[in-house]
């Protein structure tokens, strides 16, 4: 079973994720990114959705023109999990 971060865990995890944003509704995690183009916005979505498939952990992303907007939570642990936390830096690696 996944669980959720405490508050404590949360609070430690995000001062090393300083581009993401805590969102509530769902519990969660959120950053946009912006590109060039839709191109390079497209590729950088394409290489996150191989990312999440092999983690079985997939993101609710909305994308318009050459902006992504992310957000990462654990559904069946009600929350942010440390599952989150390892896809957004990997995100963020690719993004950087």
């Amino acid at each position: 079973m996944i669980t959720r971060l405490t508050d404590e865990e949360r609070a430690l995890a995000l001062a090393d994720l300083p581009h993401w944003t805590p969102v509530d509704d769902p519990e969660g995690i959120a950053r946009r990114f912006t590109f060039t183009d839709f191109n390079a916005a497209f590729g950088f979505m394409t290489r996150v959705a191989i990312m999440a498939e092999k983690a079985d952990h997939h993101p609710e992303w909305a994308n318009v023109y050459n902006r992504v907007d992310i957000t990462l939570t654990t559904h069946d642990a009600g929350g942010l999990s440390q599952r989150d936390i390892d896809l957004a830096k990997a995100i963020d690696a690719l993004g950087a």
